[in-house]
């Protein structure tokens, strides 16, 4: 059987190269090959391992259409690299990878690997407070303002929202503040501001990420309107270079606003999109900061799905 030998050498030789260098689509296309497995047969592993993708989404991995994004998705990734038999991280690492190479122009605060690990953590922290991503409200308006101190850290920020509720009975809502590489989030504290009261307050050390119950103090009934605001107070990590704001369905308006102390301005800003934390950003635009009050802004009249947000260059 020298030829088959042969050919199980050349698919090993092309999965060890793709899995050094990939992208991800050409080494999760050579690790299929390589174990011999038709799509139907991955499909089935992975329904065992708890995990559903189609085979038509399997299809449009490998061949570089669509990259996987969502939480589902990503938890396939990890079983895949099981079921392949590849080393632990090896396509994730291709994921984030994909996302840091020139063009791309990813800072290193936002690295698409401690994002997924995030969302991950973010699921299990809702779970903890028996409460749903949207929480049953709708997004009308959010103006956020961001605050960078003098040792160019992420000092807090504050978050006005106008909500509408879509079911009877909501009376909270759930913030959420990822800090920068290096945060500690005990040292982080979350104030309530206007029309609501701080409940209860989870923290992951690991990945930075706070979430805080703000309590309304009145149950909405499906169609009313609601205002409140809220603060997180961070300062816990080193030099912050973006803010990124994350949304799930679409939604109002929302407009960001960045104040730098006068002590520690960036040489430029600008601000960008990503439809997802695994696409490549997009939409970058060069913003021109305030003389008086140092800050930068963006408005998005109508959010999208996706990724919004203003990063800046120190020197």
């Amino acid at each position: 059987m020298p030829h088959a030998t042969q050919h199980a050498d050349v698919a090993t030789a092309e999965l060890d190269t793709a899995l050094r260098g990939g992208p991800f689509h050409v080494a999760l296309r050579a690790a299929i090959a390589a174990r011999g497995l038709p799509l139907q047969r991955v499909q089935h592993h992975l329904s065992r391992h708890g995990v559903k993708v189609g085979v038509t989404s399997l299809s449009y991995w490998q061949q570089g259409a669509r990259r996987p994004q969502r939480p589902e998705s990503l938890r396939a990734v990890r079983a895949l690299e099981e079921i392949l038999q590849l080393p632990d991280e090896s396509l994730i690492r291709l994921l984030a990878d994909g996302d840091e190479r020139p063009g791309g122009r990813q800072p290193a605060t936002r690295t698409y690997r401690s994002l997924v690990a995030a969302s991950g953590v973010l699921e299990r922290l809702l779970a903890d407070l028996d409460c749903s991503p949207d929480a049953g409200l709708h997004m009308l308006g959010h103006h956020e303002r961001v605050r960078i101190g003098a040792r160019r850290e992420l000092l807090g920020r504050e978050s006005h929202h106008i909500v509408r509720a879509h079911r009877d009975g909501v009376d909270r809502f759930v913030a959420v503040h990822h800090g920068d590489p290096g945060c500690a989030p005990d040292e982080m504290t979350a104030r309530a501001l206007d029309n609501c009261r701080t409940g209860r307050v989870l923290r992951d050390d690991e990945t930075g990420v706070l979430v805080a119950e703000l309590l309304f103090d009145t149950r909405l009934r499906a169609g009313d309107t609601f205002l409140f605001s809220y603060a997180i107070e961070d300062g816990t990590a080193g030099v912050s270079r973006e803010y990124v704001r994350g949304f799930g369905p679409a939604g109002g308006q929302y407009a960001l606003q960045v104040s730098f102390d006068e002590n520690a301005l960036p040489v430029r800003c600008h601000r960008f999109t990503q439809h997802s934390a695994a696409a490549p950003r997009s939409g970058r635009q060069e913003l021109t900061m305030t003389g008086r009050h140092h800050s930068v802004h963006l408005v998005e009249p109508r959010v999208r799905s996706g990724l919004v947000g203003i990063g800046w260059d120190w020197e």
